[in-house]
C-alpha cells in the first residue's frame, strides 16, 4: 500500500492542504521510495512529478539488536567477563592449594606427594620455603585469594572502596604479573639450589601463576599493555629484589656446610680428659643459661668439645642445629634459626653472641666466673 505525506506550499502552483501518495520502494533491499505529485493549475492536471525520497532509518529496528563497533568497551565485555571468570577459578584453586600447605605448615605434618616421593617435603621445609620468615603458603594464600575475589568483583562489576573497573584491571595485572616472577625466581632456586629435589605442589602453583598472567596478558591487549610496560617491570624488580634480600638475610646453608653434598647424623667421641677448671666453668656457664650452637660434620665444634674434656663437655648446653643430618637445602633447626645461629660454633652467653672457637679463659671472662675459685687452665 501507498502511504502518504501532508504537504503545504506557497506555490500558486499546488494546492494547499492535500495528501500525495508516496510509492514503496521495489525491493526489500531498497531504501528508496517515489514521491508522485500532481501539480493543478486552475482546476486542471497540468503535469505529475514523480521524486525519489530516500530514508534514513533513524535508529534499529525492535527486532534487530545494534552491532558494536570493534574495539569498544560492549564488544569485548563478553571476552572480559570470561577471562573474570577464569581468573576466578584459577585463583580459587591456588588458594585451597596452598591452604592445604599452609595447614601442614601449622599442624607439622608431611605433605602427600603424588610426584617425587618424600622430595615434596624436603623443599616446602627447606630455607627457602619462607620469606623473612613468612611461610610461602601463608604468602600464597593471600595472593591467591586477592586475585580470586578481585576477579569475582569484576565479573560482577562491583568493588569496594569504589575501586572502579579501570583500576581493578590495573591490580589484577600487577598481582599476576608479581606473582609469575616469584614463581619463575622459585624455579630458578628448585633447579639451581635444590638439585635432585621436586615438588609437584610448586610446580602446580607456578602453573596457576603463569595461566594467571597470561590471561590477564590477553584480556589487556598488545596496545594497553604496551603503556604499562614500565609498571610491569618495575614490579618485577621490585619482587625479584625483595626475594634475593630475604635469602641473602637468611641461613640457607651455612659459610662451613657450603661444600658439603649429603650426610646423616653421627654422633663425636670426645677423648680428653676435664680438668677440676673446665668441669667448674662448664658448670657456670650451664647455671647462667649460656648456650654453644655447632653442627655435628663441624671439626671446630668438636675441638671446642675436646677442650673441655668429655665428663665436662656434657655438662654444656650444646645445641645440634642438624639433628636430622644435613644435605643440601636442609632446613636449620627452629632453635638455631631463632638466635639467627651464621656459623659454627656459636656461644650466646649473657645474650652476646660470640663466633668460632674461644679460648677457655676468654669464655670464662665473659660469664662473669670468677678467677679465684678456677684452678688455672692447662
Amino acid at each position: 500500500m501507498a502511504s502518504f505525506v501532508g504537504l503545504r506550499s506557497s506555490s500558486p502552483l499546488l494546492l494547499r492542504g492535500l495528501t500525495f501518495p508516496i510509492f514503496p520502494p521495489l525491493s526489500s533491499s531498497s531504501s528508496s521510495s517515489f514521491l508522485q505529485l500532481k501539480v493543478w493549475k486552475r482546476g486542471s492536471i497540468r503535469r505529475v512529478v514523480v521524486i525519489p525520497v530516500n530514508f534514513s532509518p533513524s535508529g534499529p529496528s525492535e527486532d534487530e539488536e545494534p552491532e558494536p563497533e570493534a574495539g569498544s568497551p560492549s564488544s569485548s565485555l563478553s571476552g572480559n567477563l570470561s577471562a573474570y571468570k577464569w581468573c576466578a577459578a584459577l585463583g580459587g584453586i591456588g588458594f585451597v592449594e596452598t591452604a592445604y600447605l599452609s595447614y601442614l605448615k601449622l599442624s607439622d605434618s608431611g605433605a602427600f606427594c603424588p610426584i617425587g616421593g618424600g622430595t615434596c617435603d624436603d623443599v616446602l621445609n627447606s630455607d627457602y620455603a619462607s620469606v623473612f620468615g613468612i611461610p610461602l603458603p601463608f604468602i600464597g594464600m593471600i595472593a591467591y585469594g586477592t586475585v580470586a575475589s578481585l576477579s569475582l568483583q569484576l565479573a560482577e562489576g562491583k568493588f569496594p572502596f569504589e575501586l572502579g573497573t579501570s583500576n581493578g584491571r590495573l591490580v589484577l595485572l600487577g598481582m599476576s604479573t608479581s606473582m609469575a616472577v616469584a614463581s619463575s625466581y622459585f624455579l630458578y632456586i628448585l633447579s639451581t639450589k635444590l638439585t635432585g629435589a621436586s615438588c609437584s605442589y610448586c610446580l602446580f602453583s607456578a602453573f596457576l601463576s603463569f595461566s594467571l598472567f597470561f590471561i590477564t596478558l590477553k584480556d589487556h591487549g598488545f596496545k594497553e599493555i604496551q603503556k604499562m610496560v614500565a609498571l610491569q617491570l618495575c614490579l618485577s624488580s621490585l619482587v625479584v629484589f625483595l626475594l634475593n634480600t630475604a635469602y641473602n638475610s637468611s641461613l640457607s646453608v651455612p659459610s662451613s656446610s657450603a661444600e658439603l653434598v649429603e650426610m646423616p647424623y653421627f654422633t663425636t667421641e670426645i677423648t680428653t680428659e676435664s680438668s677440676p677448671f673446665t668441669v667448674s666453668l662448664s658448670r657456670h656457664l650451664h647455671s647462667i643459661g649460656a648456650k654453644m650452637y655447632g653442627a655435628f660434620w663441624c671439626s671446630h665444634c668438636l675441638e671446642q668439645k675436646q677442650m673441655f674434656g668429655k665428663e665436662a663437655a656434657k655438662v654444656l648446653d650444646y645445641v645440634e642445629c642438624f639433628p636430622n643430618g644435613y644435605k643440601k637445602g636442609t632446613k636449620i633447626e627452629k632453635t638455631c634459626t631463632d638466635a639467627a645461629i651464621e656459623g659454627f660454633p656459636t656461644w650466646i652467653i649473657n645474650g652476646q653472641v660470640l663466633s668460632g672457637e674461644r679460648e677457655l679463659s676468654e669464655l670464662a671472662q665473659l660469664s662473669g666466673f670468677e678467677y679465684n675459685e678456677l684452678d688455672q687452665p692447662s
